[in-house]
């Protein structure tokens, strides 16, 4: 379907490009501004293997946010990367970068994450503050790059159309502890059946711990297995990574955060590995949890990964060694 888009989106401006129509002036639009800049080469490469640059020099307008080469780069993604990628593959990936109309750094919605549709037939979320402009929770680095046919923003990462609803984006993400964990915490007795429904359609932000960060937990609790947990706990703790509605990297700030099921964590935006953004919860004493991935964006919301589980209680361990005795 998004590449079904993606071709329509090019044959509306090629038939709206007809001889009696404006032309932009040779040299200055937004193509032409790609191929100029120094910091967009990959973006250029990405463009015309897309066989996009004809569409961007059309009469548009359109909004373009460019990630630069760095941006490409902290994305891991690389020339050889891009390479590898089909034309439609890259063109989904463009067109979700792409609004077909021209939005000035000004005329960004104040939202927060007022939803936009790309070019693509996808939706990115924009926020206009205090701190600047943000489209999927990533900053734009410069904007308002003027062109004849629009405007280019920069911005400091790739964005990434959603592969589906939360459920689903766990499963592709690799995230099998966290999969099994809702599983059975949704379909066991005495679990809560309505968990993965919830996870599937509500508008929701996950704090996903990795597998590795289940092994550990399993690991202080003296445990093997997932399905060791009592599960109410099993219930409790997960309900306790969960935010209502969506909350990117932007939306964050130091200080509480009051979470769907009840009780709070704390967000620290500085003082994880590397000066990284943490989140701990009220059981976890001074053990904080790293954000070490963020703005995962899902159609239902966003997922933000974690390298520790967050525990509602401190409780939490008597309990389950308990149970598990």
């Amino acid at each position: 379907m998004v590449v079904m888009a993606g071709l329509l989106f090019s044959a509306a401006i090629t038939s709206c490009n007809k001889d009696d129509d404006p032309t932009p002036a040779a040299g200055n639009t937004i193509t032409d501004k790609v191929v100029a800049d120094g910091n967009l080469t990959l973006l250029e490469q990405a463009v015309v293997r897309a066989g996009l640059d004809g569409t961007l020099k059309g009469t548009g307008p359109f909004t373009v946010f460019a990630p630069d080469d760095a941006a490409f780069a902290a994305s891991g993604i690389s020339s050889a990367t891009i390479s590898s990628l089909s034309a439609s593959q890259l063109s989904s990936l463009l067109l979700y970068h792409t609004i077909g109309s021209k939005i000035l750094a000004a005329d960004v919605p104040a939202g927060p994450n007022a939803k936009v549709t790309t070019a693509s037939g996808d939706s990115v979320f924009v926020t206009r503050n205090s701190s600047g402009v943000y489209i999927n929770g990533i900053k734009v680095a410069t904007a308002d790059i003027g062109a004849d046919n629009g405007v280019i923003h920069k911005i400091g990462r790739v964005l990434n159309p959603p592969v589906g609803n939360i459920v689903e984006t766990a499963v592709a993400s690799g995230l099998d502890s966290l999969v099994k964990a809702v599983t059975r915490a949704t379909s066991a007795p005495g679990g809560d059946p309505t968990l993965a429904g919830a996870l599937s359609s509500a508008k929701l932000t996950v704090f996903a711990p990795t597998n590795q960060a289940f092994t550990n937990l399993l690991g202080a609790l003296s445990l093997t297995d997932i399905n060791q947990i009592p599960i109410g706990t099993l219930v409790a703790v997960l309900k306790y990574h969960v935010v209502a509605g969506r909350a990117f990297s932007s939306d964050l700030s130091n200080g509480s955060l009051a979470m769907l099921a009840g009780g709070n964590t704390t967000v620290n935006l500085t003082n994880g590995t590397s000066g990284g953004p943490t989140i701990t919860g009220n059981g976890n004493g001074t053990n904080r949890s790293n954000i070490t991935a963020t703005n995962i964006v899902c159609r239902n919301g966003v997922v933000h990964l974690i390298d520790r589980v967050l525990l509602p209680y401190a409780e939490i361990s008597y309990n389950v060694i308990t149970h598990h005795r």
